[in-house]
This record gives C-alpha cells, sequence and structure tokens, in this order.
C-alpha cells in the first residue's frame, strides 16, 4: 500500500510540473512540508522495524543519509530543464518539459534502488522504502527553491 502511496505522489508530482503555472516569489511549503512530516513519521516507522531485530550500523545510518543527500544534486539537475519565462499578461511562469519528467523517472529509479541496498544491508525491516517520503522532501524542495531563484533572476 506504500509503495502505491509513493507512486501516486511521483505521479502526481510529475503531472504538476507538466503543467503551465505561475512562479510564486513565496511558493506554499504546504507540499514539501507534507512530504516532510510524512517522512519522519516512515522513516521512526522504518527504523523500528529494523530495530526490533538488530541494532543499525553505521553502514545502514550512512546510506540513508546518502539516499537524502543524492535528492540535492537531482533536484538541482532537474531545476535547470523547467522552462522559466516571463509572460506580459501573466507574470512569471514556469513549466516542466519532457527531460524534467525524464529526470524524475531517473530520481524514482535512483531511490528504488538505495531503498534496496539498504534494506539489504540492514537485513531486516523496511527501512530503504520508509525513506521515500524524505527523499521527495528533499529533492522537490530543492527542486522548487532554485526554479524560485531562476525566476527572480529573469528581466521583468
Amino acid at each position: 500500500m506504500s509503495l502505491l502511496i509513493g507512486l501516486l505522489i511521483v505521479a502526481l508530482i510529475i503531472r504538476r510540473q507538466l503543467r503551465t503555472r505561475p512562479v510564486r516569489p513565496r511558493a506554499s511549503l504546504i507540499g514539501p512540508a507534507v512530504l516532510g512530516v510524512l517522512g519522519v513519521a516512515a522513516l521512526a516507522f522504518g527504523v523500528a522495524s529494523v530495530v526490533k531485530e538488530h541494532p543499525l550500523t553505521p553502514p545502514v545510518i550512512a546510506l540513508v543519509v546518502a539516499t537524502l543527500v543524492i535528492g540535492v544534486p537531482l533536484g538541482l539537475v532537474r531545476a535547470t530543464t523547467v522552462r522559466v519565462w516571463h509572460d506580459p499578461e501573466r507574470g512569471v511562469l514556469r513549466q516542466g518539459t519532457l527531460i524534467t519528467t525524464a529526470l524524475w523517472l531517473v530520481s524514482a529509479a535512483v531511490h528504488a534502488g538505495m531503498a534496496e541496498w539498504i534494506d539489504h544491508t540492514a537485513a531486516a525491516g523496511l527501512l530503504g522504502f520508509s525513506t521515500l517520503y524524505l527523499y521527495l522532501c528533499v529533492t522537490y524542495g530543492v527542486q522548487g527553491h532554485m526554479v524560485r531563484r531562476r525566476a527572480a533572476a529573469l528581466p521583468s
């Protein structure tokens, strides 16, 4: 069920990316905040699923951190593929491209691979998959921030 919810969230993010939307200087933080709250709760569940069998090991912790860190450059790269322009009537607009979509799919695949690696290394529980919401929070948040920075740099 969690995998289905995760895939649905990624599909909704991709769908939203492909629509032409205004760039708001103070974008809503609701999406990343919800993903962050879900992420903390899921991570707590994932940690609990491992520690009931044995303690977390440093390699497992390092892989969890690496998974979240990997989301940063992927968000940065995706942000460069989003079209940002000034429309005289509607203001500054943005729209993801097919490359943006492809990079979202790459991001999802990278996370899936890292999740498998974490679970294999942990040898118990569902810790790898439990990082999905935090990963999405990080990578989506970075992309949004960089798109807003690009929009702010446009001539009026």
